[in-house]
């Protein structure tokens, strides 16, 4: 990476060389190659240029403790010379490149060339009159009434309508586009950071952060820019968004002080002075290496390099999703970053260098590309189980209509030629090919609108509707959506694994008894009745023995709470001292965190936190705190009442827990031990030795904090399990505590049969022998399991996974999980949805989450249910309507142009039909409000199929109706209304009254129809809150004004004949004859219709290997997918699908030789037994973040017959044409255990 700066990318920055005299000390340039040093080396290099730390501040005009002054011009001065804290997203698609890209659907394209066709033929005349008798019947009528002057107006109208569909398509893309950038704005200015400026610590959004702030890292942060560490306790940093290593990389300010943007804080805490922000930061030059700014691609291809400062101008005025986004491809391009300008190339030449590249981006560094608010399918999820239904659905209907109009087009050809060449024995005359030609380009015509109106292009329209109009009313009901699918993913929610701190309880810890001095008081106690010795070790022990950042400020309202800033448990402490008449400011004031001599902070291994002071006697003080069995187990001694210390003998510890720690644990208090050590100063004890230093502490006291349970939490849970959602309570909090706090939510019912149990016995009940996890064994446990008390952050993600795995019962689990701390990122990732609080959460938790909870509260998780499931509801109605209009359309185009060698709704007729069903129906249907009612029905489940029995009912239903009046209409239409018949009318003739009402009676049924259509599961009113959906209501009268001009005034454009009022009433009439068949339906059980139950299985999934529904969408764009941030291209028409779908099929079997079966069972096994997991059990990062390989297993293998490949970055780098797609990550990476390919062999 080193050899980075000396490519000649940046040329704007070049300018900047002699920015010295801009009164800074250092240019961009050589902070940049200071920022791409590592370790041993940049303390060198940073000692020789800048003279340490202390020196770069200098240079950079900050002070390392007070930070900048804050005066605006300085910050407008640095800002032009460093660059702003923003990586330019990329443009978004104008209008004009939205309908273009519309433009590419091949049924369209075909319909464009038939018309044209058809427009040049028009304007052709046969020379010669005679010519009209040799040409047959074909040709006769042709000059009737001088309608042939009219025979452009068909290809017009055609060339009309598809105008109009492009546009609507486009009109949705960029409305869907406007929304997801306002969406990535609303996350970007979430995202805050604490700076020092002018002394005081405040909260800055990250793309306000400049060069030379001094900014206060602590555990859970994301970095937002590069800097230097000037002081750290304790900090460990997980770098593989950029390294690919996995494990976490200690840094401190004389061995390792390099900090980089886009890595994340797992423990500890420290001040850093920014030295890169935006595009110079690490993450930024990777970035732009991929072409942040959207002129890049082209620059570099041709200029090999060159690129100009595109990039930095580029529109800023969509700020980036993230403001320091971070890699976009996993870090891989990171690697290869020197090469970066092949990296394009490479692709499209050769495989192989393309497959070496990408094992990078499997196991590690996956975690972080979610940072762009976008919909990153490659790391997250595969595709969402509604998606893979419907792509399975719509290209099972493209097929069958491709055929339906092959099979139309050659029984009308051939009857023509038949007809005419064979039983008239009429020799084809040079002068009539005009006239046979425009035959058979009106056959075309009539074979296209069948497929046009088969395919479903309404479908992922429909999806992406009713999914953009939920996730911008979730906003409202506080929930912010990261991943799209996520929120119809959450309606199919079997589990809710919560969290307990902060999500079921307020988040406001306060002290409400405490046992000190050998008294159990069950309220805060009078100062005066404590001795003074403990008190005052008590004092300085909170003080100190806490981050600094923590503090309780004064109420923002007169007479409301104090406000608590910082980790609450500690709040709670800072609040005892307040509650005792004491102070915490002095003490920190006297002796500041810079005096601080040692911090171990607080990580889910240590369960507690201690610092060490020195005296001014040279000795040292140590004071700890922590969960109260832990801290406990560590004391040899204890304060007495009168406050000297005594031996505290393991039999005090067990009567203590008896009488004290019990007893606060059941009220549903969390114990807090607090204790210190005194150690000499000769000789220094060793740091480093842990185990050796938190031994032997004295304990203080011990205090009961209360955190009480948020009132509208056990509302919630019953709604919870009345819809068939089990409510799982994984906490870090002790037994006892747990099940008081779940038994006052009603997570738990006294009486029932449930298990509550803490992490060792969970763990000792799930592992063999060996210390493997076994399904088999989880199988046992989970079913019952209703609070996991004492759990490490492995446990939680054990669980997780163990119930996703498993296949107990007839459906397979889905589990939501919520999580706030850095530690519960492998649980939130390996969730089918992750919630993160967006209050009390860290950066980590919020980056490997689907829905952010903007009020940290868990009855907006019931809220996300029930949108959930009316997506799903939505998606239902518009397919039961949609089918029945294709099966009813296709029949009649394809019967009627067989039988009357004419199709009875023209191409434009079919093209309205067309509009009105997919578009606008989409629209109406997809927005229906979600009702409380959906909360009283189970699940759906991951395979129950997308088409229910009763759906298939009502389409059958429905279909046979509209089929019977059609055709009575056809064949007898002209005797019942006494008007002339159209059918075998010649070319070019005059539209017929009898062929206008068919038209408008079909319009009229599924106008009627769509009313019925709101009601899925066997409703009788389908009016039933009707009027509360006003789009559906202005999309139904609107469609009909439009249906009553087309009649009157369409004419030849749309082959209709103005129609009498008596004719009018009869086609409504007709059409309302619909709401009354569907009552009869209503009333048909479905029991009685066996055969219809496998019907609705045609989309079942799991009789198709999920290779087919998870690919394709994949692969379609990923490199723009993964640029433009936030786009998501819906599969575009069925060419693609299908194209892929065979290429996929073609890869498949060269995938599976190289490959073992990934077997979620075993997968278990291996993954568990890593190593590393064995020794620490809490490693919260290693496999699990994102095991990409287990995962995969887990979602492709689980019901499909056949092994399918963990190959889930199908990355297709479509530059504009070509579709290429990357197996790469076939046996390169197959193993979940296999070793990360290492920087090299990537290179």
């Amino acid at each position: 990476m080193g050899d980075m700066s000396n490519s000649d990318f940046y040329a704007k920055n070049q300018i900047n060389e002699g920015n010295h005299e801009a009164g800074f000390g250092c240019s961009v340039m050589e902070l940049r190659s200071l920022m791409e040093m590592r370790g041993p080396e940049a303390v060198v290099k940073l000692q020789d240029d800048y003279t340490g730390t202390e020196g770069l501040c200098k240079r950079l005009k900050t002070s390392p403790t007070e930070g900048l002054a804050g005066d605006q011009t300085d910050l407008d001065k640095r800002k032009e010379i460093y660059g702003k804290n923003v990586i330019p997203p990329k443009k978004p698609k104008t209008f004009l490149q939205l309908v273009w890209e519309a433009l590419q659907d091949v049924t369209l394209i075909i319909l464009e060339i038939a018309a044209l066709i058809s427009l040049g033929l028009s304007f052709y005349h046969p020379p010669g009159d005679s010519s009209g008798e040799f040409c047959g019947a074909g040709a006769a009528g042709v000059e009737d009434e001088g309608e042939a002057d009219a025979g452009w107006i068909e290809g017009a109208a055609i060339l009309l309508s598809v105008v109009c569909v492009v546009l609507v398509t486009a009109f949705n893309d960029w409305s869907k586009e406007k929304q997801f950038r306002g969406l990535q704005n609303r996350i970007e200015q979430e995202q805050k950071f604490q700076v020092v400026r002018g002394s005081q610590v405040i909260q800055l959004p990250v793309s306000d952060i400049v060069v030379g702030d001094i900014a206060q890292i602590k555990y859970g942060d994301l970095l937002p820019a590069d800097g230097v560490l000037i002081q750290g306790n304790d900090l460990k940093i997980d770098e593989s968004s950029l390294t690919g290593e996995s494990d976490h990389v200690k840094k401190n300010a004389d061995k390792d002080p390099m900090l980089l943007s886009g890595t994340h804080v797992m423990e500890g805490s420290g001040r850093m002075v920014v030295t890169a922000v935006g595009v110079n930061s690490q993450t930024g030059i990777i970035m732009t290496l991929l072409g942040a700014g959207p002129e890049e691609e082209e620059k570099k291809q041709k200029k090999g390099g060159a690129v100009e400062d595109g990039h930095q101008n580029t529109d800023c005025s969509h700020p980036p999703i993230h403001p320091i986004a971070t890699i976009a491809t996993d870090g891989a391009a990171g690697i290869n970053a020197p090469g970066s300008a092949s990296l394009i190339n490479v692709k499209k030449q050769d495989g192989a260098a393309a497959m070496e590249m990408q094992p990078l981006k499997s196991a590690e560094g996956g975690e972080s590309e979610e940072k762009e608010k976008k919909k990153h399918t490659g790391s997250k999820k595969e595709k969402s189980v509604l998606q893979g239904k419907l792509t399975k659905l719509a290209v099972q209907i493209g097929k069958a209509g491709l055929l339906m109009s092959a099979v139309t087009v050659i029984i009308l050809v051939l009857y023509f030629a038949i007809d005419n060449f064979v039983l008239q024995k009429l020799p084809w005359l040079p002068e009539c090919t005009p006239i046979y030609v425009q035959f058979f380009v009106k056959f075309f015509i009539i074979g296209v609108t069948v497929l046009v109106v088969a395919v479903p292009e309404g479908l992922p329209l429909a999806v992406t509707i009713s999914l953009a109009y939920s996730v911008k009313k979730m906003m409202k009901d506080n929930n912010l959506v990261r991943h799209l699918d996520a929120c119809e993913t959450m309606g199919n929610a079997t589990t809710i694994c919560s969290d307990k701190t902060g999500t079921l309880t307020t988040n406001r810890m306060t002290v409400v008894q405490c046992y000190i001095g050998d008294v159990h008081y069950k309220e805060v106690p009078d100062p005066a009745a404590l001795p003074t010795k403990s008190m005052d070790i008590l004092i300085n022990s909170i003080s100190l023995n806490s981050a600094y950042t923590t503090k309780i400020l004064p109420p923002d309202k007169e007479g409301g709470l104090p406000k608590q800033v910082g980790n609450k448990t500690e709040c709670g402490l800072l609040g005892f001292l307040l509650d005792l008449k004491r102070d915490y400011q002095p003490i920190r004031n006297q002796i500041p965190e810079e005096k601080l001599y040692k911090v171990y902070t607080f990580n889910s291994v240590r369960k507690s936190m201690s610092t060490v002071i020195k005296l001014p006697d040279g000795s040292f003080r140590m004071y700890s705190k922590g969960a109260s069995e832990i801290v406990l187990k560590k004391c040899s001694y204890i304060l007495s009442e009168v406050g000297e210390v005594r031996v505290f003998r393991p039999r005090d510890k067990d009567e203590m827990v008896k009488k004290v720690i019990e007893p606060m644990a059941c009220d549903g208090l969390r114990t807090i031990c607090v204790a210190y050590r005194d150690f000499s100063s000769d000789p220094e004890p060793d740091w480093e030795d842990e185990n050796s230093i938190l031994n032997d502490l004295t304990a203080i006291c011990v205090v009961g904090i209360e955190d009480p349970v948020r009132p509208e939490v056990p509302d919630a849970i019953l709604k919870c399990q009345q819809a068939g959602i089990t409510v799982r309570m994984v906490t870090g909090d002790n037994i006892n505590t747990a099940r008081a706090i779940a038994i006052k939510c009603g997570i738990i019912h006294p009486g029932e049969d449930f298990i509550c149990i803490d992490g060792k016995e969970f763990n000792r009940r799930i592992r063999n022998e060996k210390g493997e996890v076994e399904q088999e064994r989880i199988d046992k446990v989970w079913p019952k399991l209703r609070v996991l008390a004492r759990s490490s952050p492995t446990d939680k993600h054990t669980l997780v996974k163990g119930i996703i795995d498993s296949t107990l019962g007839e459906q397979r689990q889905v589990v939501a999980v919520t999580g706030d701390g850095t530690n519960d990122g492998p649980a939130l990732k390996k969730a089918d949805v992750g919630f993160a609080m967006g209050i009390a959460g860290t950066d980590v938790a919020k980056e490997a989450s689907d829905i952010i909870l903007t009020d940290d509260n868990f009855s907006s998780i019931v809220k996300a249910v029930m949108w959930g499931r009316n997506v799903y509801d939505s998606i239902s109605k518009f397919l039961q309507f949609q089918l029945t209009v294709n099966v009813v359309a296709v029949i009649v185009a394809f019967t009627g142009a067989c039988i009357t060698q004419d199709s009875p709704l023209k191409a434009v007729q079919m093209l309205w039909v067309n509009l009105i069903m997919d578009t606008f129906a989409s629209l109406a249907l997809a927005t229906e409000p979600p009702t409380e009612s959906l909360l009283k029905r189970k699940p759906y489940g991951r395979n129950k199929p997308l088409i229910s029995s009763t759906m298939t009912k009502n389409i059958l239903g429905h279909g046979v109706f509209q089929l019977i009046i059609i055709f009575t209409l056809l064949f007898a239409g002209e005797k019942i209304f006494d008007i002339d018949s159209g059918r075998n009318a010649p070319l070019h003739s005059p539209p017929s009254e009898h062929y206008t009402i068919i038209f408008n009676t079909f319009v009229m049924m599924q106008l009627f129809n769509e009313i019925n259509a709101r009601k899925i599961h066997g409703e009788r009113n389908v009016f039933d809150g009707i009027f509360r959906n006003p789009i559906f209501c202005t999309i139904v009268f609107g469609t009909f004004a439009a249906q009553i001009v087309i009649v009157q005034f369409g004419g030849k454009p749309f082959s209709c004949q103005p129609l009498n009022l008596e004719k009018w009433m009869w086609c409504i009439f007709l059409g309302l004859g619909e709401l009354v068949w569907g009552q009869v339906i209503a009333s048909v059980p479905n029991s009685k219709l066996r055969f219809l139950r496998r019907a609705g299985q045609l989309t079942r999934k799991d009789d198709l290997p999920e290779e087919d529904t998870n690919e394709d969408n994949d692969e379609i764009d990923h490199a723009e997918r993964e640029l433009r941030r936030g786009q998501i291209l819906w599969f575009r028409g069925l060419n693609r699908i299908q194209t892929q779908i065979r290429v996929v099929n073609a890869f498949r079997s060269s995938l599976y030789e190289g490959l073992e079966k990934p077997d979620s069972r075993s997968s278990i096994h291996n993954f568990m037994t890593h190593p590393e997991f064995r020794i620490e059990d809490s490693t919260p990062n290693l496999p699990l973040i994102d095991d990409t390989d287990d995962d995969s297993a887990r979602r492709r293998g689980k019901y499909s017959s056949q092994p399918s490949s963990p190959n889930k970055n199908n990355n297709a780098i479509d530059s504009g044409i070509n579709l290429t797609i990357d197996t790469s990550r076939s046996a390169a990476s197959s193993g979940p255990a296999s070793p990360l390919h290492s920087l090299e062999t990537s290179l």
